[in-house]
């Protein structure tokens, strides 16, 4: 079973990324896809990371799992919100860093399945 923040970043993750399959982009991977079409490689990194995140920043994020999953996806990824938005006024800036820190990840379609790069 996979963990609330863990889910949120999934979702934003989907939500935030585009296929790709004409020349504007294309639509965001959640208008057709879901959680089972990501390749197991791509799910296992996004859990190990959500993990490894969640235990190092544990009192910062505190029972806010579903905010810190959607921020963490959004702030590794530089886009227009995140952490650093005024959500965690005293962790803002720590959390920014230690999110930067895991480097942009960028989801894409092959053969049906969802695959990340970096």
């Amino acid at each position: 079973m996979i963990d609330t923040f863990t889910l949120a970043y999934i979702e934003c993750a989907l939500w935030a990324s585009n296929d790709d399959a004409d020349e504007r982009g294309g639509e965001p991977l959640d208008a057709n896809y879901g959680i089972d079409d990501l390749a197991p490689e791509t799910l296992a990194a996004m859990i190990a990371d959500c993990a490894t995140f969640q235990r190092a920043h544990a009192a910062d994020i505190a029972d806010n799992l579903e905010r810190a999953g959607h921020n963490f996806w959004l702030t590794r990824n530089d886009h227009g919100a995140g952490f650093w938005d005024g959500n965690y006024p005293e962790a803002g800036e720590r959390l920014t860093a230690a999110s930067q820190a895991y480097g942009e990840v960028c989801l894409c379609v092959y053969e049906g399945k969802i695959y990340d790069s970096i």
